[in-house]
C-alpha cells in the first residue's frame, strides 16, 4: 500500500479480516477461493491464511469519509458473493464455533507458513483491522512505530471483538491477542532507535529461521516491507464500520502526532518491555470498560482513563485533519455502548451461533452498502 503525506494529511489505508462460515452451521467454511472467484481481481478482496478467512482491503484515502464509504461497499459486495457460495463472511476476531480443520491457501507462501509453524497456528483463524498511515519515508515509519508502543494496548482495548471461541468464553476481551501470543515477533514491538537497529533485528530473526521473510512479523505495530506507511495491526476486525472508523481516526491521530514530536526532537518514550506485555494482556483481558495498565508508570487505572489521555495527547492531529468532530461521535457512540466482545458474551446466552447471525455482515442495510459495479470502478487498493 502506498501512502504519503498530502497538503499535510498522512493517507490512509485498511485491510479488514474476516472470517467465512457455512450458512447452515454457523461453523468455519473453507470456500475462500469459490467466494473470490466471484469478486472483481483487482487486489480489493485477496485470500488470508487458510481458506476460511478472506480480507478486504481499502484504496488510499485521506478523507475519513471516503474510508467509511469504501469499508461500506466492500462489506456489502463481500456479502452479496458468500451468500451464493451459501455462506457468510462475519466480522468476529475468532471463530464462536469450531469447524472442521481449516485448509490452507494455495499460496506457497502460506504453506511456508504452516509448515514454520504447524500446530500453534491450529485453529488460528483469526481477523484483526490493519490500519495504513502513510510517512515520509521507512526511517520516519520506525521512529514512529517506537513513539506508538505505549498507545497500543489503548487502541485494543477499544477494538476487542474475540470474547467467545470454539463455543467457550474466553474470559477475555480479545482471545485473538491471546492466540497470537506463542508466535515469534509478536506483541508490542521492542523500541529501535532508528532504521539500522531495525533492520538488524529483523535480519537475524529472519535468519535464524523464526519468521519466514522479512514481511512476517506479528508485531502489533511495524513498517510496511514495501512503502513508506506505518502498520498498526492491533485491533481486532470491528463489527461495525463506525469502529473501524475510529480505529482509523486514532491511529492516524497518533502518528501524526509522533511524526509533531520528531520534528521537535521528542525522543520515544523508553517503555519497559515487560510493561508493555502486562498493558497488552491487561487490554485483551478486560477491554475498554475494566481495569488498564499505563506502560509508561506500570499503575493500574481504568482503561477509559488510559483512552482519555490518548485523546487529549492526539487532539491537535484530529483538529488538524478536520477529524476531532466525528472521532468524538464515534468515542460516545462506541465507549457508551457495548464492544463488539460485550456484544458477543450477552448474545451468547442463546448459542454461539447466535453470535454469527448478530454479526453476519449481509445484515448491512441496503444504505450501507454498494454494489460490485461500485467495487469494480473504484481506484484499485495498492498492496502492502
Amino acid at each position: 500500500m502506498t501512502a504519503g503525506s498530502t497538503v499535510g494529511i498522512e493517507t490512509v489505508g485498511v485491510e479488514e479480516e474476516f472470517l467465512i462460515v457455512d450458512a447452515a452451521t454457523r461453523r468455519p467454511a473453507s470456500r475462500a477461493t469459490a467466494i473470490l472467484a466471484r469478486l472483481p481481481d483487482d487486489g480489493t478482496f485477496v485470500p488470508e491464511l487458510y481458506q476460511s478467512q478472506v480480507e478486504a482491503v481499502t484504496g488510499v484515502h485521506t478523507d475519513l469519509r471516503d474510508v467509511g464509504r469504501a469499508l461500506r461497499v466492500q462489506r456489502a459486495v463481500l456479502a452479496g458473493a458468500a451468500q451464493e457460495e451459501d455462506a457468510l463472511v462475519v466480522p468476529l476476531g475468532t471463530p464462536p464455533l469450531a469447524g472442521d480443520r481449516p485448509r490452507l491457501t494455495g499460496s506457497p507462501r502460506h504453506h511456508a507458513i504452516g509448515d514454520t509453524y504447524r500446530g500453534v497456528l491450529a485453529g488460528y483463524e483469526t481477523c484483526g483491522c490493519h490500519v495504513h498511515v502513510g510517512v515520509p519515508d521507512r526511517a520516519h515509519a520506525v521512529a514512529v512505530v517506537d513513539h506508538l508502543r505505549p498507545r497500543l494496548p489503548t487502541l485494543l482495548a477499544l477494538s476487542g471483538n474475540s470474547a467467545v471461541h470454539h463455543g467457550q468464553h474466553t474470559g477475555h476481551q480479545s482471545w485473538r491477542v491471546i492466540q497470537q501470543a506463542p508466535l515469534p515477533g509478536g506483541g508490542i514491538p521492542p523500541r529501535f532507535g532508528d532504521l539500522g537497529a531495525y533492520e538488524r533485528c529483523l535480519g537475524r530473526l529472519v535468519d535464524s529461521g523464526v519468521l519466514v521473510d522479512d514481511r512476517m512479523t506479528f508485531w502489533a505495530a511495524r513498517p510496511s516491507a514495501a512503502h513508506p506507511t506505518v502498520e498498526v495491526r492491533i485491533a481486532d476486525v470491528a463489527r461495525t464500520v463506525d469502529e473501524a472508523l475510529l480505529q482509523v481516526a486514532l491511529t492516524r491521530a497518533l502518528v501524526r502526532t509522533a511524526l509533531a514530536d520528531l520534528g521537535r526532537g521528542v525522543e520515544a518514550p523508553d517503555v519497559d518491555g515487560q510493561l508493555a506485555a502486562a498493558a497488552l494482556w491487561t487490554a485483551a483481558r478486560h477491554g475498554i470498560h475494566g481495569p488498564g495498565v499505563d506502560p509508561l508508570t506500570g499503575r493500574r487505572v481504568p482503561a477509559t482513563a488510559l483512552l482519555h489521555e490518548l485523546v487529549n495527547h492526539v487532539r491537535p492531529a484530529l483538529a488538524a485533519a478536520g477529524d476531532e468532530a466525528v472521532t468524538q461521535a464515534l468515542l460516545r457512540r462506541v465507549v457508551a455502548g457495548e464492544t463488539g466482545a460485550e456484544r458477543q458474551v450477552r448474545v451468547a446466552r442463546d448459542g454461539p451461533g447466535a453470535i454469527v447471525d448478530d454479526a453476519a455482515l449481509a445484515r448491512l442495510s441496503p444504505g450501507e452498502g454498494g454494489s460490485r459495479e461500485a467495487v469494480a470502478h473504484s481506484p484499485a487498493p495498492p498492496r502492502s
